[in-house]
C-alpha cells in the first residue's frame, strides 16, 4: 500500500506533494531525498524507497512542479514555472531538505535523482553542498557539449517564437526521446527504451500521471540545468562532497552510459575528490525499474553506508 500524500508549501509558491517512507524496526539514521524523472512522479519510487528504508534511511520523494500532484499557480502540467524554472526546481529541493531537517533533526541527508531528477539533484547539490552528505545523480547527460546545447536552445526558442512557450515541444522530443526509443531493436511500445522489464514499461504507459508532454519552456529549463551546474553557488565547496554517478550500458539516452562516464571524468578533472561511477550491464535508461535493479539499489545503499562511516 503506497504511503499517504503529504504536502509542503514551498517558498517558491508550489504546494509540493510528497511521500515518506520510514524504517519500521528502528529510528532512521539518515534521510534520502528523491528527485523523479521527466513525465513521472514520486510514487513510482515506492519499491526503491522501501528497500532503502529497510537499510535505515527515511525517504522523502516529492513531485516536481508541473508533475504528479504538485500544484503551483505558475506550473500547470508540463511546465516548471513562468520564468527561471531551473532555479525554482532547485529551491523546491532545498525546501524539502529544510523539511527533512524539521522532521528528523540532525540527521545527515543524501540526494538521489533519476534522469531529469539527476540534473536537478546535481544542481541542488552544487548550490548547497553543505546541506548534503552525498549526491547520486543517475541516468542523465550533463555534458552534451556547447554545440548541442546551443542547437537545442535555438530550436526551442524558434518554436517559442512561432507557437508560444506553453505548448508541447515538437522537434526536441523527436530528436531525443523518440529517437532513443527507435534505437531499441524489436521494441514493443513507445517506452521500451526505459527498461527491459515489460511489466514496468506497461505500468509507466498505463499511469495517468506519467507521460504528459513537456512544454517548450520546460525543455528550455532542462537545458538551463544541463548548462548551468558549473555556475552554481556552491560549486567550489562541492568538490569535497561524495558523488555517485550511475547509468546503463544499453541506455540510448546517455549513449550507453558514455555520457555518465564523461561526467565522472569531467568532475574528477575539475578537482572533485570523491566521484564513484557505476555502469550497469544489460540496463537501459530507468535503472531502478529495470531487470537487475536489486544490484544497483544494494550498491547505492552500501555507498550511503560508506559516506556515513567517513563523516566526521
Amino acid at each position: 500500500m503506497p504511503p499517504d500524500i503529504e504536502r509542503l508549501e514551498s517558498p517558491t509558491g508550489a504546494s509540493l506533494a510528497f511521500c515518506r517512507w520510514q524504517p519500521v524496526d528502528a529510528p532512521p539514521r539518515a534521510v534520502l531525498l528523491v528527485c523523479h524523472g521527466l513525465g513521472e512522479h514520486a510514487r513510482r519510487y515506492g519499491g526503491f524507497a522501501g528497500a532503502m528504508a529497510k537499510r535505515g534511511l527515511a525517504v522523502l520523494a516529492h513531485d516536481h512542479r508541473g508533475h504528479g500532484l504538485t500544484t503551483a499557480p505558475d506550473a500547470p502540467r508540463g511546465r516548471f514555472a513562468w520564468r527561471e524554472g531551473a532555479d525554482t526546481l532547485v529551491a523546491d529541493v532545498l525546501a524539502m531538505r529544510d523539511h527533512a531537517e524539521a522532521l528528523y533533526p540532525g540527521l545527515p541527508a543524501f540526494l538521489f535523482g533519476h534522469s531529469l531528477g539527476g540534473l536537478i539533484a546535481l544542481n541542488a547539490a552544487l548550490e548547497a553542498p553543505e546541506r548534503f552528505a552525498g549526491a547520486a545523480p543517475w541516468n542523465m547527460n550533463a555534458v552534451p557539449g556547447r554545440f548541442l546545447i546551443g542547437l537545442a536552445r535555438f530550436i526551442l526558442k524558434a518554436e517559442r517564437a512561432l507557437k508560444g512557450s506553453d505548448v508541447p515541444a515538437d522537434l526536441v522530443p523527436r530528436l531525443t526521446i523518440e529517437a532513443w526509443n527507435r534505437a531499441i531493436a524489436h521494441r514493443r511500445t513507445d517506452a521500451d527504451w526505459l527498461s527491459h522489464d515489460p511489466a514496468e514499461v506497461d505500468a509507466f504507459l498505463a499511469d495517468p500521471l506519467c507521460g504528459h508532454p513537456a512544454s517548450v519552456s520546460l525543455w528550455l529549463d532542462i537545458f538551463d540545468l544541463i548548462a548551468g551546474w558549473p555556475q552554481r553557488a556552491g560549486y567550489a565547496r562541492a568538490r569535497a562532497l561524495p558523488f555517485f554517478l550511475a547509468g546503463g550500458d544499453e541506455d540510448p539516452g546517455t549513449d550507453g552510459g558514455k555520457a555518465v562516464t564523461k561526467l565522472a571524468q569531467t568532475m574528477r578533472t575539475r578537482g572533485f575528490l570523491s566521484v564513484k561511477l557505476a555502469i550497469y550491464r544489460n540496463t537501459r535508461h530507468d535503472t531502478l525499474h529495470d531487470i537487475g535493479r536489486e544490484e544497483a539499489i544494494a550498491e547505492l545503499g552500501a555507498w550511503c553506508d560508506s559516506c556515513l562511516e567517513r563523516a566526521p
